[in-house]
């Protein structure tokens, strides 16, 4: 049996779970993607699942490459039958060979969101509506809160009831796309929902299919997503879900951070790890961190810790608007001398960068802007 040498207490316990639901609480920097690659070769080793009896469903596709790259490097070349994808990545998998039932072609196109936008402003136009009350975005946001929460044309009234037009124009969007052949971001989530109530025996045969079912970054997983992978893992219980409650924030597209809260609820006698060591950040960085993180409401806790250094303090600046702050950042930088070309500025919208971007050049300090443009 291959040695785990290379992990530590927590995330050997979680490798080394044989079955049943497990909750991998991973802190930021604690080695999560490592648990998952090890998890999957144990699996494989001890016989206990095939590659393709392995479902791990992972948010990005970047995220799925990294994690069959790892596990070639453990398990050879058989990872590459381990069904590995993003949630949209899967649905479409499945979809792609049983979307008939549902009433689509097997070759069903993929409406993006300019796609989206072109049909929803037809369908404004069509129904003679006042496009101000009933913009194609606030169009759009009813419909994909709707798949997110796993509600069609005929049950989307939700917890605030919507008005029956935006209901009508959901259905005449919803037939739309099924008579062009052609389904949404959303569809491929909530039509899998669709497929496996409506086709049992088709559940039955995926979940006989698929003995271990791993889910990374559970926090951020939707209604929907929560239903798809309940279903798989409702007859054997074997479920691993990777996330961290502290590094929800995705609410605003439909995340529900009580698909993590209340997995021991959903999933009883669910053994909870938690990776509390973080092999990332400095000590005053973890400290910082756990007291902002002390103050979440919603939270299950674990105490992060680290080996590292203490590194650097933290400080913080409250600035009068966004050219002071600019000005401090760029006095920052330039007290650094040419170690600033090791330093990076992080700001949550990219309009904030203009102001900074300024202050740069005016100082003639050299800069690089990492996916966005520079104004």
């Amino acid at each position: 049996m291959r040695p785990l040498v290379s992990l530590n207490a927590r995330q050997t316990e979680a490798v080394q779970h044989d079955a049943g639901p497990v909750l991998v609480l991973a802190g930021a920097g604690s080695g999560k993607t490592r648990v998952l690659v090890h998890r999957v070769a144990r699996l494989i080793e001890q016989g206990r699942a095939r590659p393709h009896e392995i479902l791990t469903v992972t948010f990005t596709k970047k995220a799925a490459g990294e994690l069959v790259e790892r596990s070639t490097g453990l398990v050879g070349p058989a990872a590459a039958d381990i069904w590995v994808g993003t949630f949209h990545g899967i649905a479409a998998r499945f979809l792609r060979r049983h979307a008939e039932p549902l009433g689509y072609p097997a070759n069903f196109s993929i409406f993006d969101r300019d796609d989206q936008t072109r049909l929803l402003k037809e369908l404004v136009k069509d129904a003679n509506i006042d496009e101000s009350l009933y913009h194609h975005d606030r169009i759009r946001h009813f419909i994909e809160r709707a798949k997110n929460e796993a509600r069609g044309p005929e049950d989307s009234g939700g917890p605030e009831q919507a008005p029956e037009l935006m209901r009508e124009l959901y259905a005449r969007y919803q037939a739309r796309l099924t008579g062009l052949g052609a389904m949404d971001f959303g569809d491929l989530i909530f039509n899998l929902v669709r497929l496996f109530r409506r086709q049992p025996e088709l559940l039955e045969r995926y979940r006989a299919r698929f003995k271990h079912i791993m889910v990374d970054e559970y926090q951020d997983t939707n209604h929907a997503q929560y239903l798809v992978v309940s279903m798989l893992a409702a007859a054997h219980g074997n479920i691993c879900v990777v996330g961290d409650d502290d590094q929800s924030i995705y609410g605003w597209r439909g995340a529900d951070i009580r698909n993590i809260l209340e997995f021991e609820r959903d999933f009883p006698g669910a053994k909870v790890v938690r990776l509390d060591q973080n092999y990332r950040s400095t000590t005053n960085i973890i400290n910082a961190a756990a007291a902002v993180i002390a103050n979440n409401v919603s939270r299950m806790g674990k105490d992060m810790w680290t080996d590292n250094d203490a590194g650097a303090t933290v400080t913080v600046y409250t600035a009068a608007d966004e050219r002071d702050e600019a000005r401090h950042i760029a006095g920052s930088l330039e007290a650094l001398g040419t170690a600033r070309g090791q330093a990076a500025v992080f700001y949550r919208t990219h309009a904030q960068s203009r102001a900074i971007e300024e202050e740069l050049v005016r100082r003639q300090i050299r800069y690089v802007i990492v996916g966005g443009t520079r104004f």
